[in-house]
């Protein structure tokens, strides 16, 4: 009788390794398994180069706690990234050098009004305006013009996408 979910009738190794590897433990260039480990991992946990997992550290990766440099997830840390809740750990934090985005006093984009419009205060400029696809988050001032007069372009918004 074949195992559930697989039609040759093997069950995954408990470790295994190669180019798509099915195993507890996979190591490889697509791994798939409770703990994946490669290029493109899929797991519960996905550690690697582009990871897919329900805790994902990687360069790019999606998941529900997510970790790398461009990043998705409903908790996430990292350069780049979308989900409702930032982690910023101490550690991470360090290892950037210092205040970046996530941090209190460098914080432009929030997940409500209020967080964007005291914050907005603190940069000389009232209210808050919506932001990013279908306004998710908040911004401080009432407007992006606004903004960009009291921060101007030392955040990069030269390069910066409006939706």
């Amino acid at each position: 009788m074949p195992f559930p979910g697989h039609t040759d009738g093997h069950r995954p190794k408990l470790f295994a390794t190669g180019i798509a590897p099915l195993g507890v433990i996979s190591i490889g260039i697509v791994p798939m398994g409770v703990v994946a480990i490669g290029v493109v991992p899929m797991g519960v946990l996905s550690l690697g180069a582009v990871g897919m997992g329900l805790i994902s550290v990687a360069a790019v990766n999606m998941g529900v706690v997510t970790a790398g440099i461009t990043t998705m997830g409903v908790a996430w840390a990292g350069v780049v990234g979308m989900g409702p809740i930032r982690l910023q750990p101490p550690v991470a934090a360090g290892l950037l050098g210092g205040a970046r985005a996530g941090d209190a006093a460098s914080t432009l984009m929030f997940p409500t009004r209020q967080q964007a419009e005291a914050r907005a205060r603190e940069l000389g400029c009232s209210g808050a305006h919506p932001h990013g696809p279908g306004g998710a988050t908040w911004m401080p001032c009432s407007t992006m013009e606004d903004f960009l007069k009291v921060h101007g372009n030392a955040t990069g918004a030269g390069g910066h996408q409006h939706h």
